[in-house]
């Protein structure tokens, strides 16, 4: 799957009142890996910046001066952009101003560029709930390195984002299960139960606890959203009737 990580900074919160993109930054991913490529567009924003927005990105309309204009800049980010899967935290901030500028340059909304939107701030919501989930947040509770990030700046949070989000959405590939191969077994379309029981016979086993079942059935959950119903674990559940975290049935 190609996704696309994408980090935008502005003159100021609303784009209703008139206020711009100045930096525009995304990231490839595809498979889970970052392919190195990226865009990243300091823009003219043909407007003065608000005194609270420079002080989180450090930017002044005269450092933009010269620069392009979105509409200058919109078809190569629509062409590295196109058909992915965008990857954005707070999503509807930085969607609401793609749009404006996206309308001003008389072309299509962003609902007609991308393949879907994942916003991680949602998800970590979902994960963290009471929790501070901001980008800086995330990254001390993900052990990613943001030592750099004394002002925001799209390309760097792009980069953080990507690791962040990498983190939080764990793939099947990236667990190590040490058992025998077993033996094959024709999958029935039918839906009959298959006997897993010799499965959880493993000489030597060790029971999870509660708690690492809870952490299981969590990340079940967060993998089922994230492969859009695709985690094999629940469609096996599903199929045989029986509970991969059978204690947590009711969760």
């Amino acid at each position: 799957m190609r996704q696309i990580i994408i980090d935008t900074e502005t003159t100021g919160l609303d784009p209703q009142q008139g206020h711009r993109i100045i930096e525009l930054a995304a990231l490839e991913v595809a498979n889970r890996r970052a392919t190195g490529r990226t865009v990243h567009f300091r823009i003219d924003p043909e407007r003065e910046i608000d005194a609270a927005a420079t002080e989180v990105h450090g930017m002044t309309w005269e450092d933009l001066r010269g620069k392009p204009k979105f509409r200058e800049i919109a078809a190569e980010f629509i062409a590295f952009a196109e058909g992915a899967e965008w990857i954005i935290h707070n999503a509807p901030f930085d969607l609401a101003f793609l749009d404006c500028e996206l309308k001003q340059a008389m072309l299509p909304c962003c609902t007609e560029i991308h393949g879907g939107v994942v916003d991680t701030l949602t998800l970590a919501r979902d994960l963290f709930p009471g929790k501070r989930n901001s980008l800086d947040a995330l990254c001390e509770r993900f052990s990613v390195d943001n030592a750099q990030r004394t002002v925001h700046g799209a390309l760097l949070d792009a980069q953080l984002l990507a690791d962040v989000y990498l983190n939080m959405t764990r793939g099947q590939e990236t667990l190590t299960i040490d058992m025998a191969p077993a033996p094959a077994v024709a999958f029935d379309p039918s839906g009959a139960a298959i006997d897993l029981a010799g499965a959880r016979k493993t000489v030597g086993a060790i029971e999870p606890s509660a708690e690492e079942l809870a952490l299981h059935r969590e990340y079940l959950v967060v993998l089922e959203k994230e492969s859009k119903g695709r985690c094999l674990w629940l469609a096996l559940e599903a199929i045989t009737g029986l509970e991969t975290t059978p204690e947590l049935a009711a969760a």
